[in-house]
Parts: C-alpha cells; sequence; structure tokens
C-alpha cells in the first residue's frame, strides 16, 4: 500500500486513536503512516469476536453438560485457540486438549490449575466452577 492510500476510516474499533502501518513511500522505501483505521479491518474483527463469543457460549453449554471442561470455556473466553493456550502455558497442544476432558481436569493439579487461572485472570474457584465475577 502506498502512503497516500493509507486508510482513514475512522473505525470504532480504535475509539479515536491512531495506529501505524508500513506503507511505501513516494521512493518505493517502506515506512510508517498513522492510520485511524480500515472498514474491512473492523468487520473481520467483529466476526473474529463474535466467533470466539458464540465457541465460549457453547463450551459454557458443554461443561454444563459435562462434556468438556472449563478450561475450554476460558480458553474461547479469552480469545485463544489450544495452539495459542498452549504456548501461553509451555505446554504442547496435545496436553492442552486433554486438559478439557472433565476426568483428566478433576486430576489436574493445584499447580496447573493455578497456571490456568492465572493466565485467564481469575481464581482457581471460578476455573473450577465456571462462576463468572459479579
Amino acid at each position: 500500500m502506498r502512503i497516500d492510500e493509507t486508510p482513514q476510516d475512522h473505525i470504532r474499533t480504535l475509539g479515536g486513536e491512531t495506529k501505524a502501518l508500513y506503507v511505501l513511500d513516494d521512493d518505493g522505501r517502506y515506512t510508517t503512516a498513522r492510520t485511524t483505521g480500515w472498514e474491512v479491518e473492523e468487520i473481520v474483527l467483529n466476526q473474529v469476536i463474535e466467533d470466539f463469543q458464540a465457541k465460549a457460549e457453547e463450551a459454557r453449554r458443554r461443561v454444563r453438560a459435562g462434556e468438556t471442561s472449563p478450561i475450554e470455556y476460558y480458553m474461547y473466553k479469552n480469545w485463544m485457540d489450544p495452539l495459542t493456550l498452549a504456548q501461553a502455558m509451555g505446554l504442547f497442544r496435545w496436553q492442552v486438549r486433554r486438559h478439557f476432558r472433565p476426568a483428566v481436569f478433576a486430576r489436574l493439579s493445584e499447580a496447573r490449575l493455578r497456571a490456568y487461572a492465572r493466565l485467564f485472570h481469575i481464581d482457581v474457584q471460578m476455573l473450577k466452577t465456571l462462576k463468572e465475577d459479579p
């Protein structure tokens, strides 16, 4: 994108702020330009947020039905996928997915539960019971 093509769509997502984009200047060299956002970017971002919210609600239903652990719900609530969560926890993806199984979740150590709770910015009791802050 050239510097004179930098979008200035004043998207709500940025809340009136600006951000930097890499663009080509008149000499064909990369430089940065400030933008108030791009409408296409906001549409895609809102779709991603809606997708994570839908996945979180489905996971909440499955937790209540005993089909998955609260880790899956909090993962989606925090806009993560299994790979992102595994990387943040220092685990393999297969380990995180295994922790979704209620029987495995019930046997997790307090240290592992604390690590998940700390990552999700909740306490261990909330993680265990799926209770939200008031």
